[in-house]
């Protein structure tokens, strides 16, 4: 038996396919099992293009110290004031999840927001459509929709080769859960 077990009930994604509907943006409090602390020193352009751009709510904020960001629930972003910030968005990305519907419009909104912010969409191996969006204070943000999957394609022959099948191909993918 594994330590493994199907948990999507916990998770806000909706299973993938060309019908998936965002959750609504989630207002409750809770501890939050992670985040993403950003500085940056233009925190309300900042906030403009998280919110207009990537789709995000500001759930609070201290004024001219701090702003706590919200999309979906467990997409949480901490917009801390700094001096400074980097020249260049770093090799490292924060990925957040969405839904193909979702891809366009949010490409459309971050280039109306700074033009030059949006590399993609580029559809992926492992069945994902991602953009990458480089924000105002240079983090490297990635959104990325889970695809249908189709048993027929090369992205289900590359999950299969690492040991990853759909769960009509073996049981319930126990081995996987």
């Amino acid at each position: 038996m594994s330590d493994y077990y199907n948990a999507f009930e916990t998770s806000p994604v909706p299973a993938p396919g060309p019908d998936a509907v965002p959750p609504e943006p989630f207002r409750g409090i809770y501890g939050m099992p992670a985040f993403v602390t950003i500085p940056t020193d233009d925190l309300a352009a900042s906030v403009d293009f998280w919110v207009r751009g990537l789709g995000f709510f500001e759930l609070f904020g201290i004024p001219g110290t701090l702003v706590h960001l919200r999309r979906w629930a467990f997409q949480d972003v901490l917009l801390v004031r700094a001096e400074s910030v980097p020249e260049q968005a770093p090799a490292m990305s924060v990925s957040f999840s969405c839904v193909l519907s979702q891809i366009d419009s949010l490409v459309e909104a971050c280039r109306a927001v700074r033009p030059d912010s949006v590399d993609g969409p580029r559809d992926t191996p492992w069945n994902t459509r991602d953009v990458e969006v480089i924000t105002p204070e240079n983090a490297r943000v990635v959104l990325t929709a889970a695809k249908p999957f189709d048993p027929a394609s090369q992205e289900a022959k590359n999950l299969a080769e690492i040991g990853i099948t759909p769960p009509d191909l073996v049981g319930d993918n126990a081995e996987h859960a």
